[in-house]
């Protein structure tokens, strides 16, 4: 087992695996810009090491001042978190170089579900479905017309290095392509330097149903069944939960079946996530593979009563996964509060928070890094807490979620927690008969 382990990140994030952590008796380092001096990962951890300016790209992005860092502290193991360098392979690789364990999969493994046409292919061949669309990338406006046509519209175009929703422009017609076809490229290029576009069909009224999965380096993968990602504004995730109320037993069989192949593909190590598109018909297509631990892993920590990050933590190590395939046998959902004035379109809310009251109670979660006297700075992700309630069922988990929602109290900054109290109320929210559309016909009063 590892001696002492530095996290890669800030925030919420870099607490929580502190915290599991400490209770491994393993010793933790904590990395910080220095807009992030005062903050609670600093303070909780063993030790701390300053990387840089506020920039993320000066610091949390900084592979050479993260590396000098593991050396000043003789760390054995890195945990990336999410976000920032958790997903990138140069990294991972730099890890090995230095003989310090990346906690989570291989650069090769990274590489393969990185770039989206990569994993397309990868996924073809396990036998995973997938989406119809180009064969690869699209080489220009002809070519991608051409693909169109024959696999019909609406189609959906890509950035093969995206995420967050950018380098995604939906073409519902031949006159709208050229138009959609550059502005997609132009923001590959700005957000990722790597203008790669290729095409899809577009599934209509469809549910985003990821596959929490996790594989140790004896070819062992399991999955801890499913999260419902649907509740998304621009791509972004606002509400989790598990199960999804979309889900029988018969489709989590097949779903569940299908993510492990996607992780035997590649011979995973680590927690993961297999993200798949699910039309109102239970027909379900890989979308993505996400190669580190979600935001959201909470809610599948609640329902299986599982640590994720210990679980990271032990297959890193090389211990063998114990268990086999996981059903929930609670239900659990996730509120994301961000630093946003839902009021204002969802526009940032950076400043100091002056006063601060987080729900407690019975199957009560809250994941946060934030206080009173904290300022949320303007540099980074604008999350600042997660919600977590659970309960036997989801009409009780929700009125639980009323009820911790109406308790949290933060002062000082605007945030999304009024969101989050209308979206409880809310009849569609509250059917379970929703899909990522939602939020086109949610207006907030």
């Amino acid at each position: 087992m590892f001696k002492k382990i530095l996290i890669a990140n800030r925030g919420e994030i870099a607490l929580r695996v502190i915290r599991t952590c400490k209770e491994m008796g393993i010793k933790t380092v904590a990395v910080y810009s220095t807009a992030d001096q005062d903050a609670l990962h600093v303070r909780f951890s063993d030790e701390a090491v300053c990387i840089g300016p506020p920039s993320s790209a000066a610091s949390y992005l900084s592979i050479p001042a993260i590396m000098a860092a593991v050396e000043i502290t003789n760390a054995d193991a890195i945990h990336p978190g999410y976000g920032f360098l958790s997903e990138n392979a140069n990294f991972a690789e730099i890890c090995e170089e230095y003989n310090v364990k990346f906690i989570g999969p291989s650069a090769e493994m990274i590489r393969k579900m990185g770039d989206k046409v990569t994993a397309k292919e990868t996924m073809v061949k396990a036998g995973v479905p997938v989406v119809p669309g180009s064969d690869g990338l699209v080489k220009d406006i002809s070519h991608g017309l051409k693909v169109a046509k024959e696999i019909g519209y609406p189609i959906i175009l890509k950035a093969t290095a995206g995420g967050g929703g950018k380098g995604m422009r939906i073409v519902w017609d031949a006159n709208d392509f050229e138009n959609q076809w550059n502005m997609a490229k132009n923001e590959a290029k700005a957000s990722f330097g790597n203008d790669g576009i290729y095409v899809e069909k577009f599934i209509e009224e469809p549910r985003h149903i990821e596959f929490q999965i996790i594989g140790d380096q004896h070819k062992k993968v399991i999955h801890l069944s499913e999260r419902d990602c649907s509740i998304q504004r621009r791509h972004q995730k606002l509400v989790e939960e598990a199960p999804s109320p979309f889900m029988n037993r018969s489709l989590r069989k097949k779903m569940g079946a299908a993510a492990i192949k996607a992780g035997k593909a590649i011979n995973y190590e680590g927690v993961g996530t297999v993200e798949f598109l699910v039309d109102k018909n239970k027909k379900f297509y890989f979308m993505e593979m996400n190669t580190r631990i979600q935001v959201e892993h909470p809610v599948t920590e609640e329902v299986i009563d599982r640590d994720l990050i210990k679980e990271q933590i032990k297959v890193a190590a090389g211990e063998k996964l114990a268990g086999k395939n996981y059903e929930p046998n609670m239900h659990s959902i996730e509120c994301r509060i961000n630093a946003e004035d839902p009021f204002n379109n969802f526009r940032p809310s950076p400043g100091m928070i002056q006063y601060f009251h987080s729900p407690k109670g019975h199957g009560v979660r809250v994941d946060t890094h934030a206080h009173a006297g904290y300022t949320v700075p303007p540099y980074y992700d604008s999350m600042i807490a997660k919600l977590i309630c659970k309960a036997e069922t989801r009409e009780e988990c929700i009125t639980k979620m009323q009820r911790a929602l109406g308790e949290f109290i933060i002062e000082g900054i605007r945030t999304t927690i009024p969101f989050h109290q209308q979206l409880m109320k809310d009849e569609r929210f509250r059917s379970g008969n929703f899909d990522t559309g939602f939020m086109n016909n949610f207006e907030l009063k």
